[in-house]
This record gives C-alpha cells, structure tokens and sequence, in this order.
C-alpha cells in the first residue's frame, strides 16, 4: 500500500474520532526520545558518523552515492519526496473542505492535526540549518572538502567557502513526517495505523541512507531528524486527537 493511500482516503474512511482513544504510554513515547536526545547532547557521535560514512567514501574519487546519482537523487530524493508533498497537498486540502458545510467537517480535527504535525515536523529543518550551522560531510577536509568539522555544541570554525547547513536532516524529515498519520489512524484503523507507522520509519531511513551515501548528511543528523519529528507527532496527538478514558462523560 503506499504513502498516498494511506492519507486522505483512510482518514475518510475511518470516521470520526471515537469517544476514547486506545491507552497510550506518554511517558515512554516522550521519554525515550527525550533522553536519546539529551544523550546525544552529551556523547558527541561524531566518531561514530566519521566511521559509518568512511564506509561510502572513497579516497580521490569521493562518495560512492555519486555513482548512483540517477536512482539516489532523481527516484529517492526526488520523485519520493514529491510523494510525501501529494500526502500533505491532500490533508490541506481536505482540512480546508473540512471548514466547509461538506461531509469533510467530521474530519476536521484529524485533518487539522495531519496538517499541523507534517506541516512543523518539515518546518522546523531550515531554522535549526540555519541557526547550527554545521557542515556536511561532503564539505569537510576529511572527506575532500575544505571546511573544518566541529561538533553540534562547540563554537562553529570560521567558514572557508560558507556556514554549513546540515543539521538537522531534511530530506529525512519528509519520510519522518508520515509519522503523523499513524497517530491520525491508531484510535480508527489500528492495522492501517501500523502500515503507517512502518511506511514512514521505512521511508525516513531510506533517505536517511540515501543521503549518507552521497556524503549529505552524517547519521546522527537524520537520527536527530526522527526524535524531533517522532516528539512533534506524538505532543500534537496528546494535545489535539487522544481521549483518554477519565475525560470519559460519567
């Protein structure tokens, strides 16, 4: 099934929101990627980002992903990144039905979140690239470039060509994104839920190896990419779709 069937059509489907949400562990859903975060905060990953993308590099000739630049940048990056872009055009769309007398206003609220939850969970990559200013691989002198690495917290080297803009990862935030439309789905349609919930981890490493493989982005930049997302998705479920079972009416 893909990514496209898996947006408005199945929220049509599901119906409205139902009088309870299934029980969902906040604690553990906010917690683990809270303290992933504040881990990698504190134990900088960049002996193990150097080593992964030393896999993909080759020494004079650069990065082996430029050898399949037809299917990484033109099918991966490309064409599947317009395919996420149709997902949020047909919730926007049907979000703005939705604030019209049309069957749509019983979804409102489902839409209205999908649209929130992709909308920030893409948004938030440029200030943060441009707020950082960290260097991708492909720039670094280790890899044939010219600029310095410096890690996320430390004081940024001056710039020989221009200030990076690498951290977080975009292009992963996209397949990331499809996040939001498992817990559009979880309370409805449980199965398409975690069809869902698969096509968006599957979508996100995709092009988180992608990119890496082309000398874009270190690992730990798309794995900053997943916990962010993952922690916008799940506070906009909590704070707009989930009903636990005390607001229950008496």
């Amino acid at each position: 099934m893909s990514a496209t069937e898996l947006s408005l059509p199945a929220v049509a489907a599901a119906g409205p929101l139902p009088a309870l949400s299934q029980p969902f562990d906040f604690r553990l859903a906010l917690g683990i990627p809270l303290a992933a975060m504040a881990f990698l905060l504190l134990f900088d990953p960049s002996s193990l980002d150097f080593a992964i993308s030393r896999w993909f590099y080759v020494p004079g000739e650069g990065f082996i992903g430029r050898h399949y630049g037809s299917f990484l940048e033109n099918f991966l990056h490309d064409r599947a990144k317009q395919l996420v872009i149709v997902v949020g055009v047909l919730a926007i769309a049907g979000f703005l039905l939705s604030l019209l007398p049309t069957p749509f206003r019983r979804w409102r609220r489902v839409l209205g979140y999908v649209v929130l939850a992709m909308g920030l969970s893409t948004s938030l990559v440029n200030p943060l690239k441009t707020l950082t200013g960290m260097h991708c691989p492909w720039s670094l002198k280790e890899f044939g470039g010219r600029e310095i690495h410096t890690a996320l917290l430390e004081e940024r080297a001056p710039p020989v060509v221009r200030a990076g803009r690498c951290w977080p990862g975009g292009h992963a935030s996209a397949g990331f994104s499809l996040l939001a439309l498992f817990f559009a789905l979880r309370d409805r349609r449980p199965r398409l839920a975690r069809i869902a919930l698969w096509t968006a981890l599957g979508l996100g490493a995709a092009f988180s190896v992608g990119r890496v493989m082309q000398g874009a982005h270190f690992l730990s930049h798309n794995l900053w990419t997943l916990l962010l997302d993952w922690t916008i998705c799940t506070l906009g479920y909590r704070l707009i779709l989930y009903r636990p079972e005390a607001s229950a009416p008496a």
